[in-house]
């Protein structure tokens, strides 16, 4: 990953750090030498303004992009985790499917480190890099193909619970940023004047994904046990979890509805650990006749190389793949698919002046 840029103004001056990491592959890309590459990346840095948006083939292009970083790169969950300073909630008075994922739940989190190394960790900063695809939408039953190219980019993560983080996620020159306050959640990218989405605080799907074990527990505290299945040759237990309808509601407003947000969760048998983890959405959004078109989305993530840090056993890579259905009364069936591969590269506990001011909104918001 490259984290410093040479000042291109002045040669004996610092050398400028960027604001997210990018991958080498993403560098070499931007050039046949060395010095042709940093002149392309200078190019690119000072073309960052209002004015590059304006032409329609840039902002087509940014505009497929910043769909492909919000669905398969900072897609956010419509639900609360209640964090519980005790993995064994009480039992008693549980069916046996809970009481089930419960026990389970245990041995997660005594494989990803115990609880006692999870109450050292106050804050977390990670860094890693990304390579994302996408197929084109494909209409009624076709089968889709995901396109050979693969846009490369990194992302910096920023966390202190599940309702207080930042992501600043940059791939192929289009920057997404998202995060949550503990009091409202938004995102926007590099090619929008204005933050285009906002709401309640939401925890960041990523950090499901093996980044934070703590919430990744909590959250499946709620579950129930419902089955087993063998993924990539390993036996694991099945935990099903439903968004209740109150956070639901909480997450609507008068443009869309959330009608159901399902997750599943794949612990291994052999070692408690979180292979595999899916959610399914099925959004409603009011068309401008009044009419309502269904969004369907299909998430999972295969998760990997768990490595410990400071006692704490962090996932350091995976694949994410994402189908889109989309379909209404006045609306052609289509269907999409993306994916994502992930990789970490650093991964820094209890960071040092990392205040609850870091993770305010924009000035839009406040």
């Amino acid at each position: 990953m490259r984290v410093l840029c040479p000042n291109f103004d002045r040669e004996d001056a610092l050398e400028t750090i960027f604001d997210v990491p990018i991958p080498e592959e993403m560098f070499t890309s931007m050039g046949t030498s060395v010095s042709l590459r940093w002149q392309n990346m200078a190019t690119w840095m000072k073309a960052q303004t209002s004015e590059k948006w304006t032409s329609p083939a840039v902002a087509k292009s940014y505009n497929e992009l910043s769909f492909l970083l919000y669905v398969v790169g900072s897609p956010l969950l419509p639900l609360q985790i209640q964090l519980d300073d005790s993995s064994a909630r009480s039992i008693r008075n549980s069916s046996i499917e809970s009481s089930t994922a419960k026990y389970i739940v245990q041995q997660y989190m005594a494989a990803i480190g115990g609880q006692q190394a999870l109450n050292l960790v106050q804050s977390v900063c990670a860094i890693g890099q990304v390579k994302m695809s996408a197929s084109e939408f494909h209409q009624g039953d076709e089968t889709v193909k995901t396109r050979n190219k693969e846009e490369t980019g990194g992302f910096v993560l920023w966390q202190k619970n599940p309702n207080l983080w930042c992501l600043e996620l940059l791939v192929s020159g289009c920057k997404v940023i998202s995060g949550s306050s503990g009091k409202i959640s938004w995102r926007h990218s590099s090619n929008q004047l204005r933050p285009v989405t906002k709401g309640p605080p939401r925890p960041l799907r990523r950090f499901l994904q093996g980044l934070d074990p703590r919430s990744t527990g909590d959250l499946f505290l709620q579950a129930v046990c419902i089955g087993e299945k063998i993924i990539n040759d390993e036996e694991c237990f099945i935990l099903k979890l439903d968004t209740s309808q109150s956070d639901l509601e909480a997450h609507a407003n008068p443009k869309y509805e959330i009608i159901h947000h399902t997750i599943w969760g794949y612990f291994s048998q052999r070692s408690g650990l979180l292979v595999k983890f899916e959610d399914s959405r099925l959004l409603s959004v009011n068309g401008d006749n009044g009419d309502g078109i269904f969004w369907e989305t299909s998430t999972e993530s295969v998760i990997e190389d768990y490595r410990y840090v400071e006692g704490v056993n962090i996932a350091h890579s995976g694949k994410t793949s994402v189908t889109i259905f989309r379909y209404g009364e006045h609306s052609s069936n289509h269907k999409r698919e993306l994916e994502e591969k992930w990789k970490i590269e650093e991964v820094h506990f209890n960071v040092l002046g990392l205040n609850n001011d870091f993770f305010m909104p924009p000035s839009e918001f406040k």
